[in-house]
């Protein structure tokens, strides 16, 4: 196989790892803007549009299904064009089409819109996260939950302009039109500093749709668990609050940002917890804290309890479905593909979660609802040790150094570590591990 990728900067190089760390940051942030933004002009389609709740819940069904049809398709991008190349290209046509669902005339036109919408983003996911996970590798250290968190970042402010467009009354057609744009031309530079890692020469190309392997399965699970508490948590807070617990709407509104900044927040600072603890006791310890959000929100009689458990769900589910790529990405030669497998998992859950709990709250109530959720809590708890793949290396390359006698002449820094059955082609050559 040939490089078709344009040069990068060489990864033999010390400072190389953490420039892809920061570049691959900036994809995550990215990803995360496109995907804030459209969240907060969501009102304007649906006003434009005059659809009706039960329709707008038609339309953005759409985002999640097109999501999980088109991730086991991501693997085989990364394998014929490596995995900058495939990362450019998905998170450019990610951001193109943020201009398509607030041009769309009517619903039968923007549920295929966002159809559309939901399969870029759902294969630009897979490939920048199958990215991440081997910048993980090369550093020696966790940096997903980072990453993630990263793009809970670029969400939270591109929602935040997003808003203030929204209060000045500009056309969301010419918002979302210009910040794709926007996006776009920063993706471009951003994606330079990738590594370009290749299956070896000669390793056969995936089936256009590529099963997830078994063992992605289980992981997939984990992921389950902590994405059904966070869809629900999402969703269904602010109705929690104002109808179990009398809330006003603005101090409903204060359980979804309590929950969202406490999950960003604990992303970002969840690398350092994950190379403390090692990402099952790290795992088992955020299924303890979701438990306790949960059993706080089950018994919450008023705001003072409820508010707070939902912020301890926040917590608790931050760096599960991180710590889950990047287990999935330890598994086989085709970690593209695990990757895809646990998304599509995962995702689901993020799909029908609010409508289970919706389902549960009319034929019981919501109290019991969130008891479902506190459960699939304990389960995160006992399934972490799945994600003991997700451990990060604990003897990086550096520290095996040849022996003088063999090489006395010794490059003035030591390769980073390979990853078995890749090849890595840079603008200086090429180096196949494995």
């Amino acid at each position: 196989m040939t490089s078709t990728s344009t040069a990068g900067p060489p990864l033999d190089t010390l400072d190389s790892p953490r420039r892809a760390r920061a570049s691959i940051s900036l994809v995550f942030a990215v990803h995360g803007a496109v995907s804030g933004t459209f969240v907060s002009r969501i009102p304007w389609i649906q006003d434009r549009l005059d659809l009706s709740p039960g329709q707008l819940g038609l339309a953005l069904v759409m985002p999640a299904i097109g999501s999980s049809l088109a991730m086991p398709l991501a693997g085989r991008f990364v394998h014929r064009y490596g995995g900058r190349a495939a990362v450019r290209g998905l998170l450019s046509l990610w951001c193109l089409a943020l201009i398509l669902p607030p041009l769309a005339p009517s619903l039968p036109l923007l549920c295929p819109a966002l159809l559309l919408y939901g399969a870029s983003a759902g294969m630009a996911d897979v490939a920048m996260n199958a990215q991440g996970v081997e910048i993980e590798q090369r550093l020696g250290r966790s940096i997903m939950s980072g990453l993630h968190g990263m793009w809970s970042a670029g969400g939270l402010l591109a929602a935040g302009f997003g808003i203030v467009a929204a209060h000045q009354d500009l056309d969301a057609r010419l918002q979302l039109a210009v910040t794709a744009l926007v996006l776009l031309a920063v993706s471009q530079p951003v994606c330079r500093a990738l590594p370009d890692l290749r299956a070896p020469d000669g390793a056969e190309e995936p089936p256009r749709f590529a099963l997830p392997p078994r063992s992605s399965l289980v992981i997939g699970l984990v992921g389950f668990c902590a994405v059904f508490a966070e869809g629900a948590s999402m969703d269904w807070s602010g109705v929690y609050l104002r109808d179990v617990t009398g809330a006003s709407s603005t101090v409903a509104a204060a359980a979804y940002t309590a929950f969202s900044l406490t999950m960003a927040v604990s992303r970002l600072a969840g690398d350092a917890a994950i190379r403390r603890l090692g990402a099952v006791r790290a795992t088992r310890l955020s299924g303890a804290i979701a438990t306790a959000g949960g059993l706080l929100v089950v018994v919450a009689d008023s705001p003072a309890l409820a508010i707070p458990g939902f912020a301890l769900i926040g917590v608790g589910v931050a760096v599960v479905v991180p710590l889950a790529f990047a287990a999935a990405g330890r598994i086989g030669t085709n970690p593209s593909q695990a990757i895809a497998g646990v998304a599509t998992v995962t995702y689901t859950s993020g799909l029908i979660a609010p409508a289970i709990v919706g389902g549960l709250a009319q034929a019981t109530s919501l109290t019991v609802s969130f008891g479902v959720v506190t459960a699939l809590s304990v389960a995160l708890f006992l399934s972490a040790g799945a994600l003991r793949r997700a451990e990060p290396d604990r003897a990086p390359a550096t520290a095996q150094k040849p022996a003088p006698e063999r090489t006395p002449h010794p490059a003035p820094h030591p390769a980073p570590a390979a990853v078995p059955g890749r090849t890595d082609r840079t603008g200086t050559g090429q180096r196949k591990d494995g």
